[in-house]
């Protein structure tokens, strides 16, 4: 299924801020990741439906690709 571009660039929007929110990172340095991320290109590309995800969900996806500074 292809998502519509436009609902797809607010859906990016939604989740980047909710990223940045949740890591407590700038929204500059969140959209960074965002668009290095794995996870962005499989939204981009279509697989598995992602888009259809909740933001909550895509946002729990790039916390596992983000990497840790502890320790």
């Amino acid at each position: 299924m292809e998502a519509n571009s436009i609902l797809l660039q607010k859906k990016y929007a939604r989740v980047v801020a909710l990223f940045a929110e949740q890591m407590q990172l700038s929204l500059e340095d969140a959209l960074e990741f965002f668009y290095r991320s794995e996870t962005y290109q499989e939204l981009r590309d279509g697989i598995a439906d992602l888009h259809c995800r909740s933001d909550q969900y895509i946002v729990d996806e790039l916390k596992l690709e983000f990497p840790s500074t502890a320790g």
